[in-house]
């Protein structure tokens, strides 16, 4: 998955503020970025055909919408980087490993609870 930067700022503004025409998106980097907003539309359609954004007609523009959460697009991004070089699951425990190293205590426990609260719902799950 190869995004621009602005196709990343453009997702980063999306998560943390919903659905948007490219006018709005416009008037959001307008006066932090620049750029025109045939940049922005140009932008904004070539995540949707990447398949980052969806979008739904109302009236003569598109609102945009991500396609799944920050969350889930990120695990994607690490799981197709992994997959890059190895579908060996070693390797990719071993990236956390390295990555939690820098860590600070409260984020560690935060790992803690969601790798618990991930095995719990694949317990409960299994036992359906």
């Amino acid at each position: 998955m190869n995004l621009g930067e602005l196709e990343k700022l453009v997702l980063n503004y999306l998560w943390s503020t919903g659905a948007a025409d490219a006018k709005r998106v416009h008037d959001h980097f307008k006066t932090t970025r620049g750029g025109s907003l045939n940049t922005i539309q140009s932008t904004l359609d070539r995540l949707h055909k990447k398949k980052f954004l969806t979008r739904e007609k109302q009236g003569h523009a598109f609102s945009y919408s991500p396609a799944m959460e920050k969350k889930a697009f990120i695990g994607a991004l690490i799981k197709a980087a992994t997959q890059d070089f190895s579908t060996d699951h070693d390797h990719l425990l071993s990236a956390f490993v390295t990555l939690s190293a820098d860590l600070d205590e409260a984020h560690l426990d935060r790992l803690e609870a969601l790798i618990k609260d991930s095995r719990q719902k694949k317990t409960q799950g299994d036992e359906k």
